[in-house]
């Protein structure tokens, strides 16, 4: 009896052992390796919907005190940092209010000089190439049927995505130019008429690099809001199949 007692406290102790080990693992993950998002908005729209889940990659850009939870670390700016490239969807903590996740595309590095000019935008005074397509069509929360004017934009390093024109002249349509300071980038969403990002000055600016959190890398889940993640016998309705592995990198 007393050799089983034994057994039995050594084998409760190598569970709890083993949930401290695998609960270490995904946070040492989870702050250099990759995290998952979930995207809360149509900022970013078409490229990132409302219910995707996507990983992003925390060593890309290197490792600040953001890449930490909660952004808890004696960190001061950046080690083994690197600039985004021009196109790039990343993840950064909103510099100006709440530090709360932000998911953007950066279009402009230090020193550059960005400006929208009917609805054009322009680097370094060069307007991004950008051609008409197809309509982007899709129902509202209401189940009510949109179209919105799309575009495909091309950068001069190639990278290519698809922008949303909602207005034809929206708020942001034309603006004075922004010159990003050393140290910073200019991030903007793709959904432009519906954004709020650097164009905005008093509510996002011009992101810190110390505040970049990491590159989007890939879609690994997307649900149409029919169900919630956990209701796992409502997915093979609600998913979204077509968008699982879609890759972000452009």
């Amino acid at each position: 009896m007393k050799e089983e007692t034994v057994k039995a406290k050594g084998g409760a102790g190598e569970v709890i052992r083993t949930v401290i080990y695998a609960l270490l693992i995904a946070v040492v993950i989870r702050t250099f390796a990759y995290e998952p998002f979930k995207i809360p908005s149509e900022s970013m729209l078409p490229t990132l919907k409302i219910g995707d889940f996507l990983f992003v990659s925390k060593f890309s850009y290197g490792y600040s005190r953001h890449s930490f939870p909660f952004s808890f670390a004696p960190i001061s700016g950046r080690i083994f940092g690197e600039l985004p490239e021009r196109g790039d969807v990343a993840v950064f903590k909103k510099p100006i209010g709440d530090p709360v996740d932000y998911i953007k595309r950066i279009m402009g590095l230090p020193g550059d000089r960005l400006q929208m000019i009917n609805g054009v935008l322009h680097i370094n005074g060069k307007p991004v190439k950008r051609e008409r397509v197809e309509d982007y069509v899709d129902r509202d929360r209401y189940g009510n049927v949109r179209r919105i004017a799309q575009y495909r934009e091309t950068l001069d390093n190639g990278k290519t995505y698809l922008t949303l024109d909602e207005n034809v002249q929206g708020l942001m349509d034309n603006t004075d130019v922004y010159v990003v300071p050393a140290g910073h980038v200019f991030a903007m969403g793709d959904n432009r008429d519906n954004s709020q990002d650097s164009r905005f000055l008093n509510h996002v600016g011009y992101v810190p690099v110390e505040n970049l959190v990491g590159r989007a890398e890939i879609i690994f889940m997307s649900l149409d809001g029919s169900a919630s993640w956990w209701e796992v016998w409502k997915y093979p309705t609600s998913i979204r199949w077509s968008r699982i592995f879609n890759s972000l990198r452009g």
